[in-house]
This record gives structure tokens, sequence and C-alpha cells, in this order.
């Protein structure tokens, strides 16, 4: 069973640890974009600061493969969670001092996109080190569930406090959290993968990450697909404050309650993924929530309903994750373990490129039009992510001879 992997210990403060920094992650998120919405009144200015957060873990990107695939994976996470932590508490004393200022905001958004892309690289890199290939399906199940266990919970508590108490407070829970987190990961003890060239410089990294994707070709698009689902939920945080706000004319635990539904369609994937995998072919498990995704998302757009909206983030957040956890280990499967991080990367940067395309253009159409254009948007990508998916099928059947040909 997928629980019995938290069995193993070290595996276990690895999932404690990426539960609480979820946690914190999604409740700060939450957070900063109904208070710039509040602060603004602009979709636009959301947007923009989504893509600013975009563009920061873009570059970021660009180099944390070679980092990764060189330096301890534990480590490297262990200094995101300290950094942000240390920026996020020198914020929160300027807001408290100042008042609201958007420099602040893009300052905290550009750290958290840095953050981000070395802790989402790192730490899946880090899973094929703590796991046999035959435990990667319920060990990517897992990490889902805490994934979404702390997006579940910081919902639900980002809406109550930010009512009550304010942004402020988010902010310091959310640096205290990547404390604990690190204290946690500092428990995991694993046999990291042996680094044959340490003397290889940044830039050959790179270019060997590069250069193995681009050598596959099948196998770089069908790692973007798990990127489409990933970008579309960053869209969702850009549209539902706005949609929350100006169609449903409620407040920010509306907002966070809806988040909280997406963290329990999330939470209910990691435990759905493997078994449906089991029962049926991951093709049409894949297809069949592609469809959901696209369906519930253009129904959203003619939707006023307060409780439709929970309903339908429920189900986003089940599809997304489901092709998350799947395509995942499909691609941890096939992928060498010494490319991984380098693969990671890549993706990652495909990733933040199509938020960043998207995020602001987003924005900007729903303060022209209305929130529920934005649906229309992520219908729409998803729809793309369907069809993307289609074309490269054809290269699940082949991870043997993917791993065959880069040994």
């Amino acid at each position: 069973m997928m629980m019995n992997l938290l069995k193993h210990r070290h595996f276990r403060y690895f999932f404690l640890s990426d539960i609480i920094s979820g946690f914190g992650v999604g409740m700060a998120t939450i957070g900063a974009n109904w208070f710039i919405l509040e602060q603004t009144g602009a979709a636009s200015v959301v947007g923009f600061m989504l893509s600013i957060n975009v563009i920061a873990g873009f570059l970021a990107s660009l180099v944390i493969g070679g980092i990764i695939d060189r330096f301890l994976r534990r480590t490297i996470i262990q200094w995101t969670y300290w950094v942000r932590a240390i920026v996020i508490l020198a914020i929160t004393a300027l807001i408290f001092l100042n008042g609201f200022n958007l420099i602040y905001m893009y300052i905290f958004s550009a750290i958290n996109g840095i953050g981000w892309a070395v802790y989402i690289s790192a730490s899946r890199s880090l899973i094929q080190e703590l796991l046999t290939e035959k435990e990667l399906i319920r060990g990517n199940s897992l990490v889902e569930v805490s994934l979404q266990v702390g997006m579940f919970l910081a919902g639900g508590a980002s809406g109550f406090l930010y009512q009550y108490w304010g942004f402020e407070i988010i902010l310091l829970i959310n640096s205290s959290v990547f404390m604990v987190s690190s204290f946690f990961l500092s428990k995991v003890r694993y046999n990291s993968i042996p680094i044959p060239e340490k003397k290889e410089s940044f830039i050959n990294a790179l270019k060997k990450g590069m250069n193995f994707l681009l050598g596959n070709p099948k196998l770089f698009f069908l790692g973007v697909v798990p990127v489409i689902p990933l970008v579309a939920t960053m869209l969702f945080n850009v549209v539902l404050p706005s949609y929350v706000s100006d169609t449903l004319k409620a407040n920010a635990i509306v907002f966070g309650v809806s988040d909280m539904f997406y963290g329990v369609g999330g939470l209910l994937s990691g435990f759905l993924a493997a078994p449906m995998v089991a029962k049926l072919r991951t093709n049409k498990v894949i297809l069949l929530f592609f469809t959901i995704a696209v369906a519930v998302l253009l129904s959203l757009m003619f939707n006023n309903l307060i409780l439709v909206l929970y309903a339908g983030s429920f189900f986003i957040g089940l599809s997304n994750s489901t092709i998350r956890i799947i395509m995942n280990t499909n691609l941890m499967q096939t992928v060498p373990k010494h490319f991984m991080g380098r693969a990671m990367s890549v993706w990652m940067a495909v990733s933040f490129l199509l938020q960043t395309i998207s995020a602001s253009g987003i924005g900007i159409l729903m303060d022209l039009f209305n929130p529920g254009v934005g649906f229309l948007a992520m219908a729409t990508l998803m729809f793309f992510g369907g069809l993307l998916f289609i074309m490269t099928q054809k290269q699940l059947s082949k991870n043997s001879y993917v791993k065959k040909k880069t040994s």
C-alpha cells in the first residue's frame, strides 16, 4: 500500500517537510493574491506579480539543473528554506513599518519564484535517491498528497487569518514553517548518487541536460505534458481572486475555501492515481482527467454560485494532480537518475515561460472583460495539453529504449 512507504523513516521525514513547507507556500500565495487585489483592485497587477515569480524562477532554472546534479539535494533544499524564511521575515517587518508597497510584493514574488524552482527540481530528484524504481508511483502519489494536504490546510487557514488578522501574520507563519521544514529535512539520510564529473562546469552541466532532451525529442514533449496542469494551477491563482470578488461578490474566506477544495481534490488524487493506473491503461486515465478539467473550466465561465465554484475547484484539483502524478512517475522511470535534475530544470523553464506569457495576458483580459475569460483561457490550455499527450503517447512504451540509449 501507498502509506507503507511512510515506514521508511527517512522518506517519512521528507514527507513531513514537504507537507509543512507546502502549507506555508500555499498560505502565503493565497494571501498575497488577495492582498494585492484588495489594495490595487486590478487583476492585471495580480497577473504581473505572477509573471515576476515566473521570470525569477525561469532565470534560476537556467543554472539550477547543474547545481542539483553536483551537490547534495537535501542541502540545496535546506538552503531554499532558510533564504526564503529570512527574506520573508524582512518583508514582513517592512510591511509592518511602512504599510503596503508593490515593491515589497514584487520582491516577495521573486524570492518565491526562485525558491520554488530550486525546490521542485531538487526535491523530485531527491525522491529518486530515497526510493526504488518500483516505489516511485507510490512515492509520487504520497508527495502529491503532501503538497495537497499543505494546500488544503493553507486554503482554509489563509482566508480566515487574512479576514481577521491580516496579511502580515500569514507572512510570519510562512517564515516559521520553512524553519520547521528544514529541521525535519535535516533528519533525512540516504545514499547520494555518485557524481562522475565533480569538476564539470555549470554551463557544461546544463548543456548536457539540454543535449539529452534534444536527443530525445519525444521525451522532451512528453515532459511538457505534466507542465500544462502545473501552469493551469498557477493561472487558477490569478483568476480566482477576481472571480470571487467581482463575479461572486464574496470575501477572502470564500477565496480561501475555494483553494481548500482544490487541495481536497489534489489530496484524493494521491490515493486514486496508483489504483487507477493498475486497473486502466495510463493513456485512458490521462485523457479522462484532461477531459474532466476542460469541461469543468468551461462550466465555471457561466457560474455565479459559490457552491458550484467549490465543486469545480475540487475537480480541477483532482484532475491536475492526477495527471502530474502519473506523468511525473513515467518520467522518473524513463530519465536516468544522473540526468533527472538537469531534465527537470529544462521542463521547469518551459513551465515558467508558459506562465510568463499567459499570466499577465489573462490579468489584462479579465480587467477588460470579466473573470470568466480566465477560465476559458485555462480550458484552452488544458485542451492543448490533452492534444500534446495524444501526440507523444507512443513514448510511454519506449522507456527501456531511452535508458539504454543514454546509459
